[in-house]
């Protein structure tokens, strides 16, 4: 009879209130997933300018050595200050001191949204 008294006194957490909390932990989940997901796609397009600007302000560097050269590869700013960001890869380029672009591709977003352009005026376009 001893073992029956302890069973009773045993104390713990009923069903129903573990499934409350596991309901409040999924409406939890439920509302900061999508806000998680929209930070980071944030994160990634400010990493994107970031790189189209530092890439702008090296080929500006680049043409004071070179006023008659283009910008068509990274390579050629990589002495100039510019270091890209680890998502971001060079699509094309064919900036002058006068005219043309650079455009950048950041491969951690979504297709049609992951491409940023910097003009030879310094005007930067992303979608």
């Amino acid at each position: 009879m001893n073992w029956l008294r302890k069973k009773r006194e045993q104390k713990g957490f009923t069903l129903v209130e573990l499934m409350i909390v596991v309901a409040i932990i999924a409406i939890l989940a439920a509302i900061a997933i999508p806000q998680f997901t929209e930070y980071r796609k944030r994160g990634y397009r400010a990493e994107l300018n970031s790189d189209l600007k530092n890439a702008f302000t090296a080929a500006q560097a680049y043409f004071t050595d070179y006023p008659a050269a283009s910008v068509d590869a990274l390579a050629k700013i990589s002495g100039y200050g510019y270091q890209k960001s680890s998502n971001i890869t060079f699509s094309a380029g064919n900036l002058t001191v006068s005219s043309g672009t650079i455009t950048l591709v950041n491969g951690a977003l979504p297709a049609g949204a992951n491409t940023g352009t910097v003009a030879s005026t310094g005007v930067i376009t992303m979608p």
